[in-house]
């Protein structure tokens, strides 16, 4: 794509990274057939091409964000499958994150809009904040409906909807300290604590820390470290989203120094995906750059861990028929796309991938509740692509999937590490049935 920016704009480093992406697309528009907005809504505008224009227009002409392209880019889930289809190589998701922030700073939306993205930055990266509003959304279940025939007050349904009908306790386990690993040593890793899973499931990390330190894995949660920062991050908040960057970079350097760090693990991939990219984002900082890109290339997904570690024999063979949902942050985001499913399989799964694996599920941080319509069509559409597998439960890496699709789901929806605890030692999940367990020989 030819582009016409001045040396003055070039200038700004920002500017002049979307330039060099912008320059790779080449119009193809491949990307269209994989988009989830496009094949939702038809709408060019709504495809990453389409988008690509829109932010070449706005950042060529140095103009502020006008209500079209914010709606058109407020659509966009950052699923990334536009980037695995790119056969170009273009980062869509660094220049979306640029047009973001470009909005962040120059346009103003309507009050109540401001209003709920500002209590989402305020609330969702804070877990004991997160817990209060999780407890006082009882008291607003019963105004739904009125909220639904409201559209400025949709989001704030959307919330309703989605806030679980109990909390679980927060666990001892999240708190700073070391989890010795038993018997010979095998390696020592830190684990993200993060924000909203170690709310709404923080048995997703108590059981990676028993399967690791069963397998010989010192896990160390390092203090200070939080959210990732991907939440305000895909909000355009970009100054905050290098604040949590810079917390956790530190949190984790400690612990380097402290004893050094085989992997930094993570259970939620789409705070994977931001920490891998911690080192781009923290680029022009030059007391952080080193750093962040030593952080992010220690960065593992917990299934891309256990995949290059040597796994014993499980202690059971579940031979349960599971349906394995790829996260878009994992598949796409990550590339990590049969690692999890090898596992899975090698543990006594029977695993089966539902149609249209490439297309969201729809939740995409805080998209279910900024474009819940959108977001729920989505969901429905990859709710009866996994049905139709006949599983009788759902695996999946990312506590926004599992909140997502278990809110139309017939089975249960589990993190993929809790079906390799229980097939290598640990205690059933929940919803598993008790028939489908094989002993093994």
């Amino acid at each position: 794509m030819q582009t016409s920016f001045t040396p003055a704009q070039l200038a700004d480093p920002h500017v002049a990274e979307s330039e060099k992406i912008l320059r790779k697309c080449v119009h193809c528009g491949f990307c269209t057939a994989t988009c989830p907005t496009y094949v939702t809504l038809g709408n060019e505008l709504d495809s990453p091409r389409g988008r690509i224009y829109l932010i070449k227009d706005m950042l060529e002409n140095g103009r502020p964000a006008d209500k079209e392209i914010v709606t058109h880019i407020d659509r966009c889930l950052s699923c990334l499958a536009c980037m695995t289809t790119c056969p170009s190589g273009v980062n869509y998701m660094h220049l979306v994150d640029h047009a973001r922030a470009h909005i962040q700073e120059t346009y103003e939306r309507p009050m109540l809009d401001r209003l709920t993205r500002a209590m989402l930055a305020f609330v969702l990266p804070y877990p004991t904040r997160f817990r209060a509003a999780l407890k006082l959304a009882k008291l607003g279940k019963p105004f739904i409906g009125l909220f639904e025939k409201l559209p400025a007050l949709k989001p704030l349904a959307a919330m309703l909807k989605l806030a679980p009908a109990s909390i679980p306790a927060a666990s001892p386990m999240a708190a700073p300290g070391v989890h010795a690993g038993q018997g010979a040593k095998k390696g020592r890793v830190a684990i993200l604590t993060g924000c909203a899973q170690s709310v709404l499931d923080p048995a997703i990390n108590d059981t990676t820390i028993s399967l690791l330190t069963r397998l010989g894995v010192e896990v160390v949660v390092p203090p200070g470290e939080g959210c990732c920062g991907a939440l305000v991050h895909h909000m355009g908040r970009e100054e905050a989203a290098l604040a949590s960057a810079r917390q956790n970079v530190d949190a984790w350097m400690r612990a380097i120094d402290q004893g050094g760090l085989d992997a930094i693990i993570i259970t939620a991939s789409g705070c994977g995906t931001t920490i891998k990219d911690y080192g781009f984002m923290l680029r022009l900082d030059p007391a952080y750059a080193d750093k962040a890109a030593r952080v992010s290339a220690l960065a593992k997904d917990i299934t891309e861990y256990l995949a290059a570690f040597d796994m014993p024999e499980p202690v059971r063979k579940p031979g349960t028929v599971v349906a394995y949902h790829s996260a878009c942050s994992m598949q796409h985001g990550q590339k990590i796309t049969r690692q999890p499913k090898e596992l899975l399989a090698k543990a006594g799964f029977i695993v089966r991938e539902p149609r249209e694996g490439h297309l969201c599920c729809g939740s995409a941080g805080t998209y279910n509740i900024l474009q819940s319509e959108i977001s729920a069509k989505l969901r429905d559409r990859k709710v009866k692509n996994i049905e139709a597998t006949g599983a009788s439960i759902v695996a999946t890496g990312n506590i926004g999937c599992i909140t997502q699709i278990a809110s139309a789901a017939s089975m249960p929806v589990v993190h993929t590490i809790k079906l390799l605890d229980w097939a290598y030692g640990g205690p059933k999940p929940d919803g598993v049935r008790d028939e489908s367990l094989i002993a093994a020989e």
